[in-house]
């Protein structure tokens, strides 16, 4: 492959720190890397055609697929991941103590319906707790900022669903402490919690990191909120996406190397307390390639995503794996 020059848009999070500074470089590709305090407004560029290779939420590059000559396909690189029952916040008045409680309940999402938490979070509920979508009814927005209605992305509203978008200067953490929303699912904490300002906002899973760490003892599926998606036709440039998957697996090995090797010095290099026994816990539970990039690692987890968003309303046909990434990478699609 001679070098092509391309534009790559991705966050700047420690995993991908070391394409930034040139210890990885992308093989064959004369990179133009750029990233955004927003990672959304990557999105939005990659959406627009401005960018060739990207981070993308994974619903925002699932509904793509809507249309008829979807642009896109994905590299199962997941830089952006989280377990989310940490990501359902309540009014400490508004009756619900458990998770069949949300039933008949207002709810605020952040930034999008199916947001990409959105979607794990709603799936969760639904299949282990039998509340569905559509006994909820849904005010999105932003969490502490105003946030307006994204047009640069489809926007599916599924049937039976009530759904409505927050106001001038309305945010819904606001929202969720006057109680005018009864609960909130949101990837942003709200401010009035960080700061135990307020008694009136609690997390619904009050004990999450139980719960998730149960989530992923019964189900292996450490959630992924992004990819990384490809211009369909760059995809088909021989060796491309193996280099573009090589970098950023390497980039992220870097991070994980350096972890590894800071257990035997107790991590004095990190500033959090007690780093050391996060990590051990974690590494004992996720094993020793904890943020695996690679779809034979993921498969079910993408799977359970793209049933959920279909179930959701978000898809208007299921897709499997095959559908949406790439075929070319041995050992590893």
């Amino acid at each position: 492959m001679t070098d092509v020059r391309l534009k790559v848009g991705v966050y700047r999070y420690e995993h991908t720190e070391a394409l930034f500074d040139g210890r990885v470089a992308i093989e064959g590709v004369d990179t133009v890397l750029e990233t955004s305090p927003l990672v959304s407004d990557v999105f939005r560029r990659m959406a627009e055609g401005e960018l060739d290779i990207a981070e993308f939420g994974l619903t925002y590059f699932l509904r793509t697929f809507d249309r008829d000559d979807s642009p896109f396909l994905a590299l199962p690189i997941f830089p952006n991941r989280n377990f989310r029952h940490s990501a359902l916040f309540v009014n400490t008045d508004s009756g619900i103590e458990k998770p069949r409680d949300l039933a008949g309940k207002t709810v605020g999402e952040f930034a999008l319906y199916g947001s990409d938490p959105g979607v794990w979070m709603k799936g969760i509920l639904a299949e282990e707790y039998g509340v569905t979508p559509d006994r909820m009814r849904w005010v999105i927005g932003g969490t502490n900022h105003p946030i307006p209605a994204f047009e640069w992305i489809p926007q599916p509203v599924p049937d039976g669903v009530e759904i409505r978008h927050t106001e001038g200067e309305q945010t819904l953490g606001a929202m969720l402490e006057a109680g005018e929303i009864d609960a909130l699912l949101s990837v942003d904490v709200p401010q009035a919690l960080i700061d135990a300002s307020t008694t009136k906002i609690r997390r619904l899973f009050v004990d999450y990191e139980s719960a998730e760490r149960d989530y992923y003892r019964r189900t292996g599926i450490f959630p992924m909120m992004h990819v990384v998606a490809i211009r369909r036709d760059l995809a088909r440039v021989p060796g491309l996406t193996q280099s573009v998957y090589r970098a950023f697996n390497q980039a992220k090995e870097i991070v994980q190397e350096r972890y590894r090797a800071g257990a035997a010095k107790q991590h004095m290099a990190v500033i959090t307390p007690w780093f050391s026994e996060l990590f051990a816990a974690n590494r004992a539970l996720l094993g020793e390639d904890w943020w695996p990039y690679g779809l034979d690692a993921n498969r079910k987890a993408v799977e359970t995503f793209l049933r959920y968003h279909h179930e959701q309303g978000l898809s208007r046909q299921p897709l499997t794996s095959d559908d949406v990434f790439v075929s070319d990478l041995p050992g590893e699609v």
